[in-house]
């Protein structure tokens, strides 16, 4: 068992910018790719951005892209989230997610295992 616990969440206003981490615990050593989602009020979870736990690479919806950074301490077993730029529309919950299967998963059915997720609000 995999176990995340995300930090970071807050209310910020437009153009601001917040980090979120996502730390995790227990069978770390099988994570091959971590994930930030996001489910806003009456709207589907997406995703948000992953990055491959031992391999280089990351990836990014077309949302975000140039906005946000996702990035990897593997010594602490922490992904962080980096959301500058900030838009209302970015206003969600943010999950982190973990995968034991796969380099660079991207849809939800992927990912093994889940953190209980932060509030994000952006004020305009």
């Amino acid at each position: 068992q995999v176990q995340l616990v995300e930090s970071g969440g807050g209310l910020v206003q437009a153009g601001g910018s917040l980090r979120l981490s996502c730390a995790a615990s227990g069978r770390t050593l099988a994570i091959t790719a971590m994930a930030w989602f996001r489910q806003a009020p009456g709207k589907e979870r997406e995703f948000v951005a992953g990055i491959s736990w031992s391999a280089t690479g990351s990836y990014y919806a077309d949302s975000v892209k140039g906005r946000f950074t996702i990035s990897r301490d593997n010594a602490k077993n922490t992904a962080y989230l980096q959301m500058n730029s900030l838009k209302p529309e970015d206003t969600a919950v943010y999950y982190c997610a973990a995968d034991t299967g796969s380099w660079y998963p991207q849809k939800e059915d992927e990912f093994d295992y889940w953190g209980q997720g932060t509030q994000v609000t952006v004020s305009s």
